[in-house]
């Protein structure tokens, strides 16, 4: 089985690429720089290209940091910018049980940086150019790279031939500690060379790697390089870099049975279905990530990703509960994984964590039977507060620059519509690369300062058809139900990739959507698109209920707990309502009916299940839950 997942996750990957061979006479636009830098250090062209396209698929991204603290086309690392952070802020239990809160539990940070994470200043000694130019000059940058291979060639003793003999070079330049990390980005790396790749970059020229099916990389280099060997224990496919770094489960304080940590044991899925994958970033290092995931008084997820490489880290095995979603429900119900970044500050994730990332996914979603679609595989900024006084804290990560329409590309499920310009419903679908929206608070020291523009998910959701009338409120996180914001951090009035809804209204370049209980209005010219249709199943109030609602979680009826032993768990509705006459777009017909109690180190641990039928809707910017026997299904085109 794990032979067969990797295999077609390996297919999925290079179907994500879009395959050029130009004609020989076709002057290619856009990478003189590369050519120029390959021909001064002695690097073959198509080498450089493939490994800018697994560091930034070309893009410069304003010379701003990725997530890793990554520089420019060429992800030149500067260590010393990385911020520290702090894995979970803001007002959120990630355990999201309100029959056991979890308190709210520091870790002592570290400071130390990897050399993996110092790349620009190697360049800098290599090529004379200070820091500066090297973080801003996309020629620069390139020029470094560049410098940068050649010297781990001459390192390695091999000849600077034929792109082949490169494969050591390039498998070093991923800064992996692992050979089988350092193998992939290399594997990646040739079969881009040996596809050919064509893309228009955020500067908007256009690279064009011409396909090389017959290059023959000297993958033995690798055992040359001094690597860590793999390691066992960990749930990966074959061929991805993964380690097994596991989270403590300890009781700490034997006066407290309730202290212990950091995550619950369980019997998945022989005793709870895994219906979702939560898609996070770490807000921290990736080295500050595993000193937090390894503290037993913290909080815990599933796996975590390296952005410089694509290294993944496994710390709970998929049959316990991680506590990291901040509802109860889903952490039951999910696999949490971390991506070492930043929502707001620090631009982009390297393609190789988008591939690590897919490739794990695909492996998970195979595995526990998940669906690939933007209804069960969520950000944790789409997961619901469990009850009305939780909406306001609930975490906004991955944020508005992770690319959702790429990752489903690489996991082999494309987000497209299901229908025609008329549909009942639509899939949003922006076009990531230009749509830059406005949004503020980037920059947490000035809070009101514009954010760069840059590519985005998300699309915001206005009261009229015009750009001039005010963002859509949300009264989970605003009350007095006052306007949603341009905050980065403000989930209330926009929508993201992937998530369907059914369509109120269309006027003009506008389209209304049922959003909340009430409609909004999102800009849709025919010319770029935001939205598309997209056929499906809705639900909306049943003949004679004036409204319904919704819910943040599927737990049982009362009736269920009976003779258990367990207390029953209020089925407590948000502070929203789903009115007559409005549809919503559902994304789970079947979501279990189920809690699972576990208070303390010594149990019991019990699955209480329920007959109550729930459905899973995008109701807002997050998914919620409505009672089956209170809707009408309906499917529409």
């Amino acid at each position: 089985m794990r032979t067969t997942t990797a295999s077609l996750s390996a297919v999925a990957l290079l179907a994500a690429l879009v395959v050029a061979q130009p004609a020989a006479s076709a002057a290619p636009d856009g990478q003189d720089e590369y050519t120029a830098a390959a021909r001064e250090f002695g690097v073959p062209v198509s080498v450089l290209l493939g490994v800018s396209y697994l560091q930034s698929r070309w893009d410069g991204n304003a010379g701003e940091p990725s997530r890793a603290g990554g520089y420019g086309p060429m992800h030149l690392t500067d260590g010393a910018r990385l911020r520290q952070g702090e894995h979970h802020d803001g007002e959120e239990d990630p355990r999201g049980d309100t029959a056991r809160p979890l308190s709210p539990r520091q870790s002592t940070p570290t400071t130390t940086v990897p050399d993996s994470l110092r790349t620009i200043d190697r360049a800098a000694e290599l090529t004379g150019v200070p820091l500066e130019r090297l973080r801003s000059d996309r020629r620069q940058n390139i020029r470094g790279g560049a410098a940068l291979l050649a010297r781990y060639q001459r390192e390695l003793g091999a000849p600077a031939s034929e792109p082949g003999a490169w494969y050591g070079a390039v498998a070093r330049y991923s800064g992996a500690e692992d050979v089988t990390t350092a193998r992939q980005f290399a594997d990646d790396v040739f079969d881009v060379i040996r596809s050919g790749a064509t893309r228009t970059t955020d500067s908007g020229t256009t690279v064009t790697l011409p396909a090389d099916a017959g290059v023959r990389p000297a993958v033995e280099q690798v055992d040359r390089l001094g690597l860590r060997p793999p390691e066992p224990g960990a749930e990966c496919p074959a061929r991805l870099g993964c380690e097994w770094l596991p989270a403590p489960y300890e009781h700490y304080d034997p006066s407290d049975p309730g202290a212990y940590g950091n995550h619950d044991q369980a019997r998945r899925p022989r005793d709870l279905d895994i219906r979702y994958i939560v898609v996070h970033d770490t807000e921290a290092t990736y080295d500050r990530t595993l000193d937090l995931v390894r503290d037993p008084t913290y909080v815990s997820w599933q796996y975590t990703i390296r952005s410089s490489d694509g290294h993944v880290a496994q710390h709970v095995k998929a049959e316990d509960v991680a506590w990291h979603a901040g509802n109860w429900y889903v952490n039951a119900h999910s696999i949490g994984i971390e991506h070492e970044g930043f929502a707001a500050q620090g631009t982009w994730y390297t393609e190789s964590m988008y591939r690590s990332s897919s490739r794990l996914v695909r492996y998970l979603a195979q595995r526990y039977g998940v669906p690939l679609d933007r209804a069960h595989i969520i950000g944790h900024d789409n997961v619901p507060g469990t009850v009305p006084s939780t909406v306001r804290g609930m975490h906004w990560d991955p944020g508005p620059y992770w690319d959702w329409a790429h990752y489903f590309d690489l996991l082999g499920a494309p987000l497209r519509g299901v229908g025609g310009s008329r549909s009942a419903s639509v899939l949003i679908k922006p076009d990531f690369a230009t749509n830059r929206p406005a949004m503020t608070g980037c920059d947490s020291a000035r809070p009101a300062d514009p954010c760069p523009a840059r590519g985005s998910t998300s699309v915001f959701l206005h009261t009229e058809p015009s750009e001039d009338s005010p963002l859509v409120p949300d009264i989970g996180l605003r009350p007095d139900g006052s306007a949603s914001t341009r905050q980065v951090s403000d989930i209330g009035g926009r929508v993201d990739t992937g998530q369907r809804f059914a369509v109120a209204e269309r006027r003009g370049e506008w389209t209304a959507i049922w959003y909340l209980g009430g409609k909004a209005w999102l800009r849709n010219p025919p010319s770029a698109p935001t939205a598309v249709g997209s056929g499906g199943w809705l639900v909306t109030p049943k003949r004679g209920l004036p409204q319904v609602s919704v819910y943040g979680r599927a737990y049982p009826e009362e009736a269920a707990y009976e003779g258990t032993g367990v207390p029953y768990q209020a089925v407590t509705p948000l502070q929203y309502a789903l009115p007559a006459g409005q549809f919503y777009a559902v994304g789970d017909l079947r979501p279990p009916t189920a809690y699972y109690f576990a208070q303390t180190w010594e149990g019991p641990r019990v699955v209480v299940r329920g007959d109550q039928r729930y459905y899973e809707i995008q109701f807002g910017h997050r998914v919620a839950f409505v009672k089956a026997s209170e809707v009408d299904l309906t499917w529409r085109w």
